[in-house]
């Protein structure tokens, strides 16, 4: 169970901070919500019961599974899937797993996607350019709260490291 001042993920709403743990007024009797509230939404609230099941919530990484994270990209296989159709749906998949590791896996393959489909003077799918946003806003806004960036300042920080990496 989380805490109030707890900072976690819940579905795509992404990074939030849990600003209350208890029942609400206009809630079913004897039932706990979390109040969280989204980093990236202003202005908004969410309510969720603490046993929700449908919408993965989970702590955010530390700094720690932060660095790992950055320092594993390399490798991190991309998705493979050839099939224009499936391909969506598995975007779909990783975005509702939440998981960091399947959102850096979306983004490598798009990246790899999108280089390819310049040289072959052709523009990047609608689909390709959404789910990229997506998986980007959500892997870096995490880090982002994690680190005390903005989540410019994190996807730059991860660029950084990376390129790092790859000299070492």
């Amino acid at each position: 169970m989380f805490k109030v001042g707890d900072n976690i993920i819940h579905g795509s709403n992404g990074a939030c901070k849990v600003t209350n743990v208890g029942a609400l007024s206009t809630g079913e009797k004897g039932k706990t919500y979390y109040t969280l509230v989204p980093y990236y939404v202003k202005g908004s609230s969410v309510y969720t019961p603490i046993d929700n099941e449908k919408i993965v919530m989970r702590p955010v990484m530390t700094k720690e599974e932060i660095m790992d994270l950055i320092h594993d990209i390399k490798n991190i296989e991309t998705l493979g899937v050839k099939d224009e159709k499936k391909r969506e749906e598995t975007y779909k998949k990783a975005i509702r797993s939440c998981d960091a590791r399947d959102l850096v896996k979306i983004i490598k393959t798009i990246y790899q996607r999108r280089d390819a489909r310049i040289k072959e003077g052709k523009k990047m799918t609608y689909s390709d350019e959404k789910y990229y946003r997506i998986a980007e806003d959500n892997l870096y806004g995490e880090m982002a709260v994690v680190l005390s960036m903005t989540k410019e300042e994190a996807k730059a920080f991860v660029e950084k490291e990376v390129e790092d990496c790859r000299q070492r």
